[in-house]
């Protein structure tokens, strides 16, 4: 179980990560959490992700549409909308600032230990 420092980074970053893997590839809830597992995200309760996803549509970042479904009743699949994808670029950007002033941070704390 993620400590609750963690669990308050990873909200901060996962709007962002949801919007990159939704430009990839529009997806439903479910596979949506599959995908976050598949990149390491077990800690992340999928009672997480499924708010999250409302409150990012009704900020219109993302939209829905409802599919059918092979396996039982139509899914609700979302992708991001123009807002969308102008606040993953923006992610992006802040994401690589702030990796490097933390690793810069860290590197010092690895120098120190030498």
């Amino acid at each position: 179980m993620a400590s609750n420092e963690t669990s308050q980074m990873l909200k901060g970053v996962l709007q962002g990560c949801l919007l990159i893997l939704l430009d990839q590839s529009p997806s439903y809830g479910y596979a949506i959490t599959q995908r976050l597992d598949d990149f390491g995200f077990t800690d992340v309760p999928k009672g997480t992700v499924y708010p999250l996803l409302m409150t990012m549509e009704k900020k219109g970042l993302l939209k829905s549409e409802f599919r059918e479904s092979a396996d039982g009743p139509k899914r609700k699949y979302y992708s991001p909308t123009v807002a969308g994808k102008t606040a993953k670029h923006q992610f992006l950007t802040e994401w690589q600032q702030l990796k490097t002033n933390v690793t810069s941070i860290v590197n010092l704390e690895e120098y120190d230990h030498e």
